[in-house]
């Protein structure tokens, strides 16, 4: 559906149409209209048009969530529309609002929020071309660094020094763009555009790096954390962060693969698990934790019971959780506040069918997000599954990839499914009829696309007919046979691989003079 556009609107769409006519006449355009005109210069990708509106801003603040977000005028929401051409000429023109000539007292803006940019998979920008997370990063800091050198060499106006102004940002940082961001966080106090850290994501660093940039950060301001991949943390590193640094604010925390190996434990460790989970409660406001991957069997309630808010997400995928944990979760006060829960790569109809019901139900008046991936969700346990997803009116994604579920049940549970009202998203398992007989679950990488492709189009076929039918074509079925679409991952990957590559290398190097030694 095409959304609807005021007269207003539709006239601002006219004016930044024609760049050359537009850019002329901004100085006789009302301040209150700029807004207006910024979202129709967006929606169109005139860049040098809002090369100008940034450069020329006459308000206090700049919003780029709530400027690209639903309003009176056109309610389509343009946030999530992350085109290289418009954020470019965004950013550079807020390079040269510092830069322009008029008078200091006319300039007002104070602060810029890019914020609520959201870097999603389908781009609907002409030019095809995105600018995520990293590259906004990187181009921020590239501009803030270009502009301190500009006004060290140059004449520049007097009043420019005295120019203020905050850049709320999420940072995301890797090898490759590391010396830039610190360059920039470290002459910050010297800069005009001073950049604000909200949100801080950490792949592909080093730890002595990683925790020098986080303190760069001004962590007292940090809302979201984020490290990941190949940043080689554990436990004693992470309750070193938390005994040196503070995060006051922080609500979301994501912690890298393996940071707890609870089988390699020694009573020291035991010790540090303790205290970090304390210093979770005491100095942050956590409401959002991802620790995947990492092997945390009967420790769960010494890392949460500390926290003093309710979570809201909880990712403990593939964490080894047994059934004290389980029933940890199901008794703690988190249980009713969860909105985003993920359990995958658990064997819940064998582990703890019934703990996990009582999950089910104390949060299913608010969640959201439910992840069973690779749970051993078999055709004799749907009907449990159905009973526990019942009273979650509000479920809106639904992921249960990796299941041995046959395509008859994956049609029952469809039909359940079309009944959830708020229901977007739905990621089902190849059926297991597709698959070879005597298939193992989970399924290795190796056979995991060794499936009859055609019986699984028809299958997906009938399904989309049974949304279809019970008019939801509002909900997006599909099988993303190597995971959900993640932006910041697709970004970085040739960085990453490369990486790997190069540990791969090492490793087999060691091992050749290891055995070169021994020969």
């Amino acid at each position: 559906r095409t959304a609807m556009k005021s007269l207003r609107f539709i006239s601002a769409e006219a004016f930044v149409s024609n760049a050359e006519f537009a850019r002329k006449s901004l100085g006789a355009v009302a301040h209150d209209l700029f807004p207006l005109l910024f979202k129709a210069s967006y929606l169109l990708e005139q860049g040098e048009v809002i090369h100008d509106l940034v450069e020329n801003w006459p308000l206090f603040d700049f919003n780029m969530g709530k400027l690209l977000g639903p309003s009176l005028d056109y309610q389509e929401d343009l946030s999530h529309r992350t085109c290289s051409v418009c954020l470019e000429s965004c950013l550079t023109g807020l390079r040269d609002y510092v830069l322009n000539q008029s008078s200091p007292c006319m300039k007002k803006l104070k602060v810029v929020d890019l914020t609520g940019i959201k870097d999603v998979e389908v781009q609907f920008c002409k030019c095809k071309k995105t600018m995520g997370r990293w590259a906004r990063t990187q181009l921020l800091s590239k501009l803030c660094s270009e502009l301190l050198v500009y006004l060290q060499q140059a004449q520049c106006n007097p009043g420019t020094s005295e120019i203020s102004i905050n850049v709320l940002i999420d940072l995301f940082v890797t090898e490759r763009n590391y010396e830039l961001v610190t360059q920039a966080l470290l002459k910050k106090c010297s800069c005009p555009l001073k950049i604000c850290c909200v949100a801080f994501r950490a792949d592909n660093l080093t730890l002595q790096k990683f925790f020098y940039i986080i303190k760069l950060t001004d962590p007292s301001l940090l809302r979201k954390l984020e490290i990941v991949h190949n940043v080689h943390l554990e436990t004693e590193h992470l309750e070193m962060l938390f005994n040196s640094i503070h995060f006051p604010l922080l609500m979301s925390l994501t912690l890298p693969a393996r940071t707890f190996n609870v089988r390699r434990f020694t009573a020291t460790d035991e010790q540090m698990l303790t205290n970090i989970g304390e210093k979770m409660g005491e100095m942050m406001q956590l409401t959002e934790l991802s620790m995947s991957f990492s092997i945390l069997t009967g420790r769960i309630q010494k890392l949460l019971s500390p926290l003093k808010t309710p979570l809201k997400m909880l990712d403990v995928s593939n964490c080894s959780l047994n059934h004290a944990d389980m029933a940890y979760l199901a008794n703690s006060f988190h249980a009713n506040h969860l909105e985003v829960l993920d359990l995958s790569g658990h064997d819940i109809p064998e582990l703890y069918p019934a703990t996990f019901s009582k999950l089910l139900s104390h949060c299913s008046s608010v969640l959201r997000s439910l992840t069973l991936e690779d749970c051993n969700i078999q055709d004799t346990h749907v009907n449990m599954l159905i009973l526990g997803l019942s009273p979650c009116q509000k479920l809106q994604e639904f992921k249960f990839i990796g299941n041995p579920l046959s395509s008859q049940v994956l049609k029952h549970l469809f039909t359940f499914l079309c009944e959830l009202p708020m229901l977007k998203n739905v990621e089902f398992p190849v059926p297991r009829d597709c698959y070879p007989i005597g298939i193992t679950y989970p399924i290795d990488d190796a056979s995991l696309c060794r499936f009859d492709h055609q019986k699984y189009e028809r299958v997906a076929e009938e399904l989309n007919l049974i949304l279809l039918q019970a008019n939801r074509e509002d909900v997006k079925a599909s099988t993303p046979l190597f995971g959900s679409y993640d932006a910041a991952v697709q970004e970085t990957n040739n960085e990453l691989g490369a990486y790997l590559i190069k540990s791969f290398k090492e490793t087999l190097e060691k091992f050749t003079t290891s055995f070169n030694k021994m020969s």
